[in-house]
């Protein structure tokens, strides 16, 4: 078994066949192409650096000791002493930030993701999108552009998927096209390959940053004003039930993260996710994923699941990473059967919506509940709908905080406590800023029996009048 296969399978073992010139096998199919050797060779080849690359990480390869485990920090070391022997031995002269390049191609290709190590280590990327081996697209800033790098091929794409989502237990073939996985650093990656992606594989990487985003950070970007940080973490300490809503790539795990971080460090806090994405700093921290089915359609563990089996777990809190299916009416008991001040996160597109959502996601449990039955639950349970967007200057803000406030006939009311005003839009930016209503909560009292006292000016509410 060579050590590239060890190295693309996750360590798992697998039959070897032999150095493939295209640097690895694809599945059943198998090119054989000895490395070459000699000065006459080296510079026959040294006009293309593809095939420079690739003759030399084969031949690298055939160097090194199949027995080291290739996630041991010695191997890096190792892959750097055979680099330079390989290129001395075979007379190759590069100049020396084309050697650099070729040796970080190479690490990549054996040790990390290929050409998309050098996207994942600019720190100014949050999203990375692969179309097809030719068409990569990045964000920056909340703008999309396209990306100069490329893969080699459809077969090359699909063996670093191999290498991402091996080490987790998953798979990703024709007869199960669609992953959803997770980086070493926590970074999302959702995966569509052929039959069901018709450009050819199709990745979706949503980076996290090495250093989790504060509140300082969001206050900084313009995401949401001291005041509004000041209410929201008054409300997370006063242990009310939060909703974070919006649409995808607005930033609600982000939101949601920051306002985990304002549960007191002396609560068991039990976190639920389809992937592993919020990183909390408390020291009490239970983080439960969920799991799809294996090969035979058996073994699945579903949100549902797992918040079922949170509530035997003596939590705190409870914090779903997003309620997507008929997980919302568990989370919607628990948030009624003494777990106050759960988060989680719903996908919508304004806070009334987030409660139509919530009564379908209710109904999709397959219980036969009457509509009103679950209205008075999602208004008895609900406390406060934090609604976020993304504006169209790609920037995401807190645009709506809304109070639920209960039941009048069939009808959930709500209060908006803070709202978005734009006041213009200078070179595409979007000019504006989140504002008190003029509103007080009803929800005020909770939030001071915790021994947290927001002063007036934070509602936008003079003294007398408070």
């Amino acid at each position: 078994m060579s050590l590239l296969r060890r190295i693309e399978r996750g360590g798992q073992d697998e039959e070897g066949g032999g150095e493939d010139s295209k640097l690895t096998q694809m599945r059943n199919r198998r090119t054989q192409v000895p490395a070459t050797a000699g000065a006459a060779a080296g510079r026959q080849d040294s006009g293309s650096y593809v095939d420079l690359k690739v003759r030399v990480q084969n031949k690298l390869l055939a160097e090194l000791d199949t027995s080291v485990d290739p996630r041991s920090p010695e191997v890096r070391t190792t892959i750097e002493e055979l680099f330079a022997t390989i290129l001395s031995e075979e007379s190759i002269v590069l100049a020396r930030a084309e050697r650099q390049r070729l040796f970080d191609a190479v690490v990549a290709e054996i040790l990390g993701l290929g050409p998309l190590e050098r996207l994942l280590a600019d720190d100014t990327i949050t999203e990375i999108m692969v179309n097809g081996p030719k068409n990569i697209y990045i964000e920056r800033k909340g703008n999309l552009t396209r990306s100069n790098v490329t893969f080699e091929d459809e077969d090359h794409v699909l063996r670093v998927l191999d290498r991402i989502v091996a080490p987790l237990g998953r798979r990703i073939d024709e007869s199960s096209p669609t992953v959803d996985a997770r980086l070493q650093d926590g970074s999302r990656v959702n995966a569509v390959i052929r039959p069901i992606a018709l450009c050819g594989p199709t990745i979706t990487i949503r980076k996290f940053s090495k250093k989790p985003l504060t509140v300082e950070d969001l206050i900084r970007f313009g995401s949401m004003t001291p005041e509004v940080a000041e209410f929201l973490r008054a409300c997370v300490i006063g242990t009310l039930n939060c909703v974070v809503s919006g649409g995808t790539g607005s930033g609600k795990t982000t939101l949601l993260n920051v306002l985990s971080g304002f549960i007191p460090n002396d609560e068991r806090i039990v976190t639920i996710e389809n992937a592993a994405e919020l990183q909390l700093r408390q020291e009490h921290v239970v983080s439960l994923e969920s799991r799809p089915p294996n090969i035979e359609g058996r073994g699945a563990v579903t949100i549902q699941d797992l918040v079922v089996n949170s509530l035997r777990m003596r939590p705190d809190r409870i914090v779903v990473g997003e309620c997507r299916s008929g997980e919302a009416l568990d989370m919607l008991q628990a948030m009624n059967t003494g777990h106050e001040g759960s988060l989680t996160t719903a996908h919508s597109n304004s806070p009334r919506d987030t409660l139509s959502r919530l009564e379908v996601m209710c109904l999709m449990a397959g219980m036969d509940l009457p509509v009103r039955a679950i209205r008075e639950q999602v208004a008895s349970a609900i406390d406060l709908i934090v609604h976020q967007e993304r504006m169209r200057d790609g920037s995401r803000k807190i645009v709506k905080i809304t109070e639920i406030q209960g039941m009048e006939g069939d009808v959930i009311t709500m209060s908006d406590i803070f709202e978005f005003e734009q006041t213009g839009l200078e070179a595409g930016k979007v000019i504006g800023r989140i504002r008190p209503t003029g509103l007080r909560p009803k929800f005020i009292d909770r939030i001071e029996d915790a021994g947290v006292h927001l002063p007036p000016s934070v509602f936008g509410i003079g003294a007398s009048r408070y």
